[in-house]
């Protein structure tokens, strides 16, 4: 059966994907480190809290999720190995990670933190808007809809 897991340190769309996991009676499972802890989570829910170290998470991810599963996760590293393993996975923005198009991101990725490392800094992601979580909803919404 398919399940969906949430890199959920900063992933603004928790309740988007909530909303999904209920209306379509798919397991979701959010993964975060022990710094998000909290005793106020929403009862039903199913966390997994991990070490803080910077890498935990997504080990831990790697090893929950099989092939046919969704991820959502904006580390463009932990995608590329989510896709290998034929693992959908989608961005915050609800943009879904390709193997056409990965190689390019993690080159992007490599060069902005050479950058970086030299005292060189761009803007970062624009702030999530409200449009940004519907465009979200909706693309998620219609992968899952065209794989029942």
């Amino acid at each position: 059966m398919t399940q969906i897991v949430i890199d959920a340190d900063a992933c603004p769309v928790k309740d988007e994907v909530r909303q999904l996991a209920k209306r379509y009676a798919i397991p979701l499972t959010f993964v975060a480190s022990y710094n998000h802890f909290s005793v106020n989570l929403p009862e039903g829910e199913t966390w997994i809290f991990v070490d803080t170290d910077k890498e935990s998470a997504d080990m831990r991810i790697l090893n929950l999720v099989k092939s046919g599963d969704i991820v959502v996760t904006q580390d463009i590293g932990l995608a590329s190995i989510l896709i290998a393993k034929k693992v959908a996975t989608f961005s915050n923005r609800g943009e879904e990670y390709r193997e056409a198009e990965i190689a390019m991101m993690l080159d992007m990725r490599y060069l902005h933190a050479k950058e970086r490392r030299q005292g060189k800094y761009s803007k970062g992601p624009r702030a999530m808007t409200s449009q940004d979580n519907d465009n979200f909803l909706e693309k998620l919404d219609t992968f899952i809809k065209a794989r029942l």
